[in-house]
This record gives C-alpha cells, sequence and structure tokens, in this order.
C-alpha cells in the first residue's frame, strides 16, 4: 500500500512539475511552487523524499512523456501495408496532430527552454522532432520504392511534418486562435499537397 501511495505522489509531483514548467519555463518554477502545485507542504522539502533536484524531477518528467511518443517515432509502423497512399498520409497526418495535442506540454517546455535548458530538453529534441522526420523521410523512400533521393525525401518530410507542428505549435504557444485551420480540413489539404509531391518526386526521377 505504501508503494502505491509513493507511486501516486511521485505522479502527482511530476503532473504538476510537467505542467508548470511549460508554463512558466523550467528556471522560473521554484520547487516550493511544485510542491504547493502538487499538494505537499510548499517550502517543506516533501518533494526531495522522491526527487534529489529540480533536474532530476525535469528527467523524469521529460522521459515519461518521451516514452507516450515511442510510437511517433517508428511512423512506418503506423500503415501496415495498406497499399493505399492518401490513406497512409491520411492516417499519418491524424496521428501526428493527436500525439501533438496530447504532448502540448512538452512542445511548450522544449519550444521555450531547450537552447538554455538542461541537456535532457536537447536530447528529448532530437528524439520529438529529429527522429520523427528523419523516420518520415525514410517511409518516403521506402513508400517511393527507393526512387525518390534521400535529398527529396528530407526536403519532403520538412514541408510535411513541418506543417502539422506548426498547426499545433502556434496556437500553443502564440495564443493565436485565428491559425488553427479545422482539422478536417487541414488534414485533407495536407494529403493532397503530399500525396502531389510524392507523385511528382516520382515522376521526375523516372523521366
Amino acid at each position: 500500500m505504501g508503494d502505491q501511495s509513493t507511486v501516486a505522489t511521485r505522479d502527482r509531483i511530476i503532473d504538476a512539475a510537467m505542467e508548470l514548467f511549460s508554463e512558466h519555463g523550467y528556471r522560473g518554477t521554484s520547487i516550493t511552487r511544485i510542491e504547493k502545485a502538487a499538494g505537499l507542504s510548499p517550502g517543506a522539502g516533501g518533494i526531495y523524499h522522491h526527487f534529489p533536484s529540480k533536474e532530476a524531477l525535469l528527467t523524469a518528467g521529460v522521459e515519461r512523456q518521451l516514452s507516450r511518443l515511442a510510437a511517433l517515432r517508428d511512423i512506418r509502423r503506423l500503415f501496415a501495408n495498406l497499399g493505399d497512399l492518401r490513406t497512409e498520409l491520411t492516417i499519418a497526418a491524424r496521428y501526428v496532430l493527436a500525439e501533438l495535442d496530447q504532448e502540448a506540454q512538452l512542445l511548450r517546455l522544449l519550444a521555450s527552454e531547450a537552447r538554455h535548458g538542461p541537456k535532457i530538453l536537447t536530447d528529448a529534441v532530437a528524439q520529438v522532432v529529429d527522429l520523427t522526420y528523419r523516420e518520415f523521410a525514410e517511409w518516403i523512400i521506402d513508400r517511393s520504392g527507393s526512387v525518390v533521393s534521400s535529398e527529396q525525401a528530407d526536403a519532403i518530410a520538412t514541408i510535411g511534418l513541418g506543417a502539422l507542428i506548426s498547426a499545433r505549435l502556434l496556437p500553443n504557444l502564440l495564443g493565436t486562435a485565428h491559425s488553427r485551420v479545422d482539422d478536417s480540413a487541414m488534414v485533407q489539404t495536407w494529403v493532397s499537397a503530399l500525396e502531389h509531391l510524392l507523385t511528382t518526386a516520382r515522376s521526375n526521377v523516372r523521366t
């Protein structure tokens, strides 16, 4: 029972910390503030029974959220050889948007703190962004039958994923509600654009 209580308290602390980190930044969030948000006695140091430092708490929070994004880092597994390009692209777009929504806290934190924050944040950027782009580019190459070059695949992946990420990141960071396009319209337009890019790239190589 004690172990379950400890785990519940630890999770509550992580939840509170990640929310505060995403809203106020890592450096702008004090241990006392986290303790208060987690329902602990502010300033009593109870948080140190679970984490040795604020950075260790950040690491635990980031690692927990990165584990939830594991599927996103291997986009090719989503399709299971469906054989229809529009269907595959539609699944990819909707899945990426859903994952970005789920990890909005982490994205806000990375956008504001990755350049000057602890190393765990720069490592997280590599996992969330770099590997996702790489996986998508590799899927593009596979889907084209290795006809599309690595340079072309990287360009298409940058255009495609960049559009989806900005559709979520700009409203979350800047509060610009008007920049958020209806998801159905966004996905439909995105699929048509990516399908055209892939088809054109393959045609140019074959001619």
